[in-house]
């Protein structure tokens, strides 16, 4: 289901400092700034595609307590408000799992399987709609591929990812890259 995917900037210093600031150390302007890149890099590379609604690759409910936002949330909110189309937090991912960074490229895949569920009442704004996925780093995509198959099962027409950076994972054992 999904159809397209950019990042508005490779894994390379200063943005894994950035990256890090915004997940853990609580700069939520990083996301002012990440996000104005992500809405450029869009509008951009998908000209003639024209995104209905944006919405963020969801955390748990337990990392949003201990951080007290979701990165990706942020970041979503600031390109749709760039973008001027609706953030809808359509999808939740209800239960911990083991996190994406360390594990192979090999196991990401069925780390996240089945991890995003629809949120409800939200899900039913997706359908037939071009949705814009937005999350804080692609490695494997595989975190992305997997929101976007839940996304299409609520009916969306054709759904693309953009993310603020790109990693590429590390050979295998090395202890890969964020997701």
């Amino acid at each position: 289901m999904l159809v397209k995917g950019r990042s508005a900037s490779s894994f390379d210093p200063p943005v894994p400092a950035l990256v890090h600031a915004l997940k853990y150390q609580g700069w939520r302007r990083v996301a002012d700034f990440a996000g104005e890149r992500m809405a450029r890099l869009a509008r951009l590379e998908w000209e003639a595609w024209r995104p209905d609604l944006v919405v963020p690759v969801p955390t748990t409910s337990i990392r949003r307590r201990e951080r007290g936002y979701n990165p990706a949330g942020l970041l979503a909110a600031s390109v749709a408000r760039i973008l001027g189309i609706p953030c809808v937090q359509a999808l939740v991912r209800p239960r911990e799992g083991p996190r994406q960074v360390g594990l192979p490229p090999s196991q990401r895949a069925a780390n996240v399987r089945d991890v995003f569920n629809p949120d409800g009442a939200l899900s039913g704004a997706l359908r037939c709609q071009n949705v814009l996925l937005v999350d804080d780093v692609l490695t494997t995509g595989s975190t992305g591929a997997e929101a976007a198959r839940v996304v299409g099962r609520c009916g969306a027409r054709e759904v693309a990812l953009v993310t603020f950076a790109r990693a590429l994972p590390e050979t295998p054992g090395s202890g890969g890259t964020p997701d």
